[in-house]
């Protein structure tokens, strides 16, 4: 059981990790006003940040695979809607990565037309960009709500210090909140995001270093 725990605890700081640094390498190609001038030239960026987003989303996937098992033997409902919301998200940031590629093709059509100013191609790129970002909202969305009922789990099973898991709760209610606003255009700000990132800084290296808190009876199940 505790290698679980150290196999989730050091996927959620991969995930972590290759969510920063590709969001880092992205962001700023895709919030340009001109989307497709200098595109080529982006080429590796746009294709780095994918890459690493991809691995964000296949390491959600092996967080809720480790983890289910563990969370079932408390609350088995709650425990398959949070893996169902972790594959769910996975979909979601998969498939908003199709964005930034689509801008890629865009940006080859252009050069080629020798239209990198073409009014259409700019709107296509800007309704990709947009789509992108709409997904990954869905996704926080879907993380958010699967993920408090992970902290429920946690905190009613004592698998990890109760404190950490209200901070679980507030994180993931702000990211909920702010990624609702941010589907009906309001702006947050980053003050939402700093107990859920505190939380999955913490938690993984929780779980690396002690695992879950385990009662005497299940310690002595094979």
């Amino acid at each position: 059981m505790k290698m679980k725990a150290r196999a989730a605890g050091a996927l959620f700081l991969v995930s972590t990790a290759a969510f920063l640094i590709g969001s880092g390498m992205l962001d700023p190609i895709l919030h340009r006003t001109d989307l497709l001038a200098g595109m080529d030239a982006d080429r590796t960026n746009v294709f780095a940040g994918v890459f690493l987003e991809l691995i964000n989303a296949i390491a959600v996937v092996g967080i809720a695979m480790l983890l289910h098992p563990v969370l079932k033997k408390y609350n088995e409902a709650f425990a398959s809607g949070y893996f169902g919301s972790r594959i769910l998200e996975s979909a979601l940031l998969i498939m908003s990565l199709i964005g930034p590629l689509v801008l890629l093709a865009l940006s080859d059509q252009a050069v080629s037309a020798g239209t990198s100013g073409d009014s259409y191609l700019q709107t296509v790129g800007h309704l990709a960009v947009d789509a992108h970002f709409m997904l990954f909202e869905m996704a926080m969305i879907v993380l958010g709500v699967g993920s408090l009922l992970f902290c429920y789990i946690l905190y009613r099973s004592r698998l990890v210090p109760r404190w950490l898991s209200v901070v679980g709760f507030i994180g993931y209610a702000g990211l909920l909140a702010s990624s609702c606003l941010s589907i009906v255009g309001l702006d947050s700000g980053t003050v939402l995001f700093i107990p859920g990132a505190i939380f999955e800084i913490v938690l993984p290296v929780w779980l690396i270093v002690k695992g879950f808190h385990l009662r005497t009876e299940e310690r002595r199940r094979p």
